[in-house]
């Protein structure tokens, strides 16, 4: 690799592994008032490492899958992490299994519908010399027994469907959270979007302040100024089921007083 761009704002994880190999990372910086899609053009022709999330984390935009595949170029790997890509109904726009793709890498998690975070599970699909390259470089027995047995449980027929009906469930829960944000909208609050996966990225006024208070009443949300591109105004809300949601917006609007 020579010249990796990431494409944020995303999970930073990526971004920090290869700056601990000693790589100089370019930033491409989506923009909110462009609703954080996706411009090819941003992304220099020189890179030859690609990353990008999709649904991206934390701003839950789903990028077309046409648009990442147009990034993929002769010498330059293209690697578009799915870990919530399960979460979207029919997993629409998704790139795992297509192999058209030149120096594709799709990154997939067992962890997040789930829950099993502690097991840290999943795989990544790509082309056989790329995967070959991955393996000369994982370390010995990088996935635990119980991990392995999970994972299989996960791809079990049974599992599929339980999965599914759950992504239509998130979509569901997910409308009621933003539309009960979107009625806060007069009190400065913004709902980055549309959201697909399962979080919502929000902008509020005095965000750290917000968090304070919401922690006050019982009410944990995730801090957006930590993700590059992303200021101190914006925070990631869990989807979660109605009852819990209506609380929330309760407690938030209660917080933005």
């Amino acid at each position: 690799v020579r010249q990796p761009v990431v494409v944020h704002p995303q999970f930073t994880e990526p971004e920090a592994a290869l700056r601990d190999a000693g790589h100089t990372v370019e930033r491409v910086l989506l923009r909110p008032e462009d609703g954080f899609r996706l411009d090819a053009a941003l992304v220099p022709e020189r890179a030859d490492l690609v990353v990008i999330g999709n649904p991206t984390n934390p701003t839950s935009v789903l990028h077309p899958a046409s648009a990442l595949a147009a990034l993929a170029r002769p010498g330059r790997v293209l690697v578009v992490d799915e870990a919530f890509m399960d979460a979207v109904p029919g997993e629409r726009e998704a790139l795992a299994g297509r192999t058209d793709v030149p120096g594709l890498v799709v990154l997939r998690s067992l962890t997040k519908t789930w829950g099993l975070a502690g097991l840290r599970i999943g795989y990544a699909l790509a082309e056989p010399e790329i995967i070959a390259e991955l393996e000369r470089a994982q370390p010995l027995w990088p996935v635990s027994t119980p991990a392995l047995a999970a994972a299989e449980a996960c791809v079990s027929p049974r599992a599929l469907a339980e999965a599914g009906h759950a992504a239509h469930r998130i979509a569901g829960d997910r409308a009621h959270l933003v539309a009960g944000l979107s009625a806060l909208a007069s009190r400065g609050v913004r709902v980055a979007g549309p959201a697909e996966g399962s979080f919502v990225l929000v902008a509020v006024p005095e965000a750290a302040t917000v968090r304070q208070r919401l922690r006050a009443l019982g009410y944990a949300v995730r801090r957006g100024d930590t993700f590059p591109g992303l200021g101190t105004d914006w925070i990631r809300l869990a989807v979660r089921d109605r009852p819990t949601t209506d609380a929330f917006l309760t407690a938030l609007a209660t917080a933005l007083s």
